[in-house]
């Protein structure tokens, strides 16, 4: 066959061409890369993180799924987003093991992803998405030598993810987002405990005080009313004096509890000092609030607590409420709020003077 110099420098062009275009996509991909950590390195909090890594994910690398599974055996997780407000219902893409016996025999010990099909073994991973993927990547979270939990990518082509391809990119991915969510887990605990009384376990003053601000803003602006409750436990300084601190402690976290039972979780409610709590309930007007009231007096009445020894003793609560309605907007949020507490404060003080266990409504006077 002759020689063609000609020829031989189209083939080498072209050559040349596709390996720049190749340079510049794997450009391109290590920006988005870089993006994506950068976008998971800034989040402020638990619901930015999980925002970067649900949403941004998705729509940077054209992905049809991607959910978070992270194990949580003792709920505590779990229960210290619900206490700082952050709805689970909200992102149903982010799964909570109970346990690691899936994850594990699904990747075993082995730190590297894995990528393939979809088939039914990687169904639990994909439970919110109402279209199985065609093929996954399922990226293991490790921190300190142990997995936390998996970042599983799903794809609507089934060429996408394919086992034995290259997996530098995402395992490093897969790293930061792992770190990330273990400071940003870290940093929601520490402000859970900043704002969680250590003797109850339910939210403080500090906590009711900044809740009480946001929603005494969301009645003025939506036109709701907004009911506030003090609860005090009868006679608590006889409990302490007759039967010690340790039951007075008992009783306090008894109370809260039974308290707890009875309210939603769209409903604020703190230790607001001593042997007195506070409720809020959005959304609630009076006569609502009342039946919620008489509800909780009702719970910790009729039911002694237990004591040691097969012991029991009766409790029993006062409760003032303070309803807030026909806000109008430029009202001030300080005077409202003050005048909230003042208001449901003297409707507890009138309970107690007409004999205690029972529930007054303060009349605006």
């Amino acid at each position: 066959m002759p020689h063609d110099p000609l020829q031989e420098s189209r083939d080498l062009r072209r050559q040349l061409n596709t390996l720049i275009q190749q340079a510049r996509e794997n450009e391109r991909v290590l920006q988005r890369f870089q993006d994506m950590e950068l976008c998971l390195i800034g989040a402020a909090g638990f619901r930015d993180l999980i925002e970067g890594i649900l949403y941004r994910l998705c729509s940077a690398f054209d992905l049809s799924a991607v959910t978070l599974a992270l194990l949580d055996p003792e709920h505590e997780i779990r229960q210290m987003l619900l206490d700082l407000d952050i709805g689970l219902a909200a992102c149903p893409e982010v799964l909570f093991l109970d346990n690691q016996e899936e994850l594990f025999r699904l990747l075993g010990t082995s730190p590297v992803p894995l990528l393939g099909p979809f088939n039914a073994s990687h169904g639990f991973l994909f439970l919110p998405c109402p279209t199985p993927p065609a093929s996954v990547a399922i990226l293991p979270l490790a921190r300190r030598g142990g997995l936390i939990g998996s970042m599983n990518l799903g794809s609507a082509a089934r060429g996408r993810f394919v086992s034995g391809t290259a997996t530098d990119f995402v395992q490093r991915l897969a790293a930061v987002a792992a770190i990330c969510l273990e400071n940003v887990t870290n940093n929601e605990r520490l402000k859970h405990i900043g704002l969680t009384d250590p003797l109850t376990g339910v939210h403080n003053r500090r906590f009711f005080d900044q809740r009480l601000r946001e929603e005494t803003g969301r009645a003025l602006r939506q036109g709701h009313a907004l009911s506030c409750l003090l609860l005090d436990v009868d006679h608590f300084k006889r409990v302490n004096d007759t039967y010690g601190h340790q039951v007075g402690d008992q009783v306090l976290r008894e109370v809260a509890g039974r308290i707890k039972l009875q309210l939603r979780l769209s409903d604020a409610m703190a230790r607001y000092g001593g042997e007195e709590f506070a409720v809020l309930l959005s959304e609630t007007g009076e006569t609502l609030a009342l039946a919620v009231a008489e509800r909780i007096r009702r719970s910790i009445s009729q039911q002694p607590f237990r004591l040691a020894e097969a012991k029991s003793l009766p409790v029993t609560l006062s409760i003032g409420i303070a309803t807030f309605h026909d806000g109008r907007p430029g009202q001030d949020i300080d005077v409202i709020t003050e005048g909230l507490v003042a208001g449901a404060d003297r409707a507890l003080y009138q309970a107690k003077e007409s004999g205690r266990n029972r529930v007054v409504a303060d009349s605006g006077r």
